[in-house]
């Protein structure tokens, strides 16, 4: 799913300050002295630097060397580079980054969607649609993750969260409403594949339940001519079938 997410150009100003909002604050670190994002996604690691110098006109202190296998690294620990980044979201670089977030940052329906798709390439998965349909964007808090779940809902989807060792998750099971995730987060191509697996089960689910119908009904007629035959033989060895009504 990363692949087509990452595809869409982050061209509007706004919309991107408001994805790399929810990349950092769905990240591995983002505090006062160090941003620290890792990801094992070649394809959000390429967005990563346009995304930043889109948002924040500026680039990253440590970047992952070219052809390296594996996890990607991607650091900020200059201190004006950092101060600049806490003033886009309203944010003092000398208090506690706030579990809160900033809603004045993401006000138009744009840039909600794009914070989620910040934040879902920060800590999301899905998985395989083939076996089961689940969505979820990993948290570190509660207050982030009821926040998360608050701005989701405001599309009119019915996000759950969940508590799960140290982490709160926010996830949603309905295949139908993870389409709705994907079109907002302007995953179209993945959408699509997801519409196409869905119809395919969909098929196949309803062609099991006709052909189990149809065997329930098939064994509930075998059963009852099992038991007429039964009731047959026992008149025949009580010498009365000769002595029943003729409509018998």
């Amino acid at each position: 799913c990363a692949l087509p997410i990452c595809q869409q150009r982050p061209d509007k100003k706004c919309c991107a300050l408001a994805e790399s909002y929810g990349v950092l604050l769905y990240c591995n670190t983002f505090s006062a002295q160090e941003i620290r994002i890792i990801t094992a996604s070649p394809e959000f690691a390429a967005r990563l630097p346009r995304l930043f110098k889109r948002a924040f006109g500026l680039g990253f202190d440590v970047l992952p060397k070219e052809g390296t296998a594996g996890k990607s690294s991607f650091k900020i620990t200059d201190r004006d580079k950092l101060k600049k980044i806490f003033d886009a979201f309203g944010a003092e670089i000398d208090g506690t980054v706030s579990h809160h977030i900033n809603f004045g940052v993401i006000e138009d329906d744009c840039c909600r969607a794009s914070f989620i798709r910040g934040a879902f390439l920060a800590a999301g998965s899905i998985s395989n649609p083939e076996k089961s349909y689940h969505f979820e964007i990993v948290c570190v808090s509660p207050e982030r993750a009821e926040q998360l779940q608050a701005l989701i809902r405001t599309f009119g989807l019915d996000a759950k969260t969940v508590q799960r060792k140290k982490h709160y998750i926010v996830y949603i099971k309905e295949g139908a409403q993870i389409v709705d995730m994907l079109n907002i987060m302007e995953a179209h191509v993945s959408l699509m594949n997801l519409e196409n697996i869905r119809i395919v089960r969909e098929m196949r689910n309803d062609v099991n339940r006709k052909v189990n119908c149809e065997a329930a009904n098939i064994n509930k007629t075998v059963s009852a001519s099992v038991k007429q035959m039964e009731d047959i033989r026992y008149l025949e060895t009580r010498q009365v079938l000769d002595h029943l009504p003729p409509n018998l």
